[in-house]
């Protein structure tokens, strides 16, 4: 099964929307260079699927606030297009791009009481739909490349 980056989301404080760039190193056991949640541990590299934040844009809530979510407001470090985040299981590895291993560590999220998102939309996908993984080999991403199964 093959997807692509639909975006590469960083940021330098927690608990804030992360900031899409066009492209990014990943570290070898510690997760995206520049980013605030870079650490060692099995929660290296966040991702979600565009797909679960447009369902997420269908709620009334959302609609009524006027301001659609998009690829980061999740805090999510890589946003997927394609892929069905949600059936990879702990142990699965992705190569993204030419040069980069992940290897799924974490399915979902253990939400500490409710963040930002929730309060904004009355609901928070990451524990659901979000995923986590190691970073195995290291290199450069950039949006658009390809993510493989």
């Amino acid at each position: 099964m093959m997807g692509k980056i639909y975006s590469i989301n960083i940021s330098k404080t927690k608990g804030t929307p992360k900031t899409p760039i066009e492209s990014v190193n990943l570290i070898e056991n510690f997760g995206l260079e520049g980013d605030v949640h870079g650490q060692q541990g099995i929660k290296q590299v966040s991702l979600l699927a565009i797909e679960s934040i447009n369902k997420q844009n269908a709620c009334p809530k959302v609609k009524n606030n006027g301001q659609p979510l998009k690829a980061g407001d999740f805090a999510e470090n890589i946003t997927t297009e394609g892929i069905e985040l949600i059936n990879l299981k702990v142990g699965d590895n992705l190569t993204v791009g030419t040069e980069v291993i992940l290897e799924i560590s974490k399915i979902g999220k253990d939400c500490h009481k409710y963040c930002a998102i929730y309060y904004k939309t009355g609901d928070c996908i990451m524990p659901r739909e979000g995923i986590f993984a190691k970073v195995i080999k290291d290199g450069n991403i950039r949006r658009g490349e390809e993510i493989d199964i």
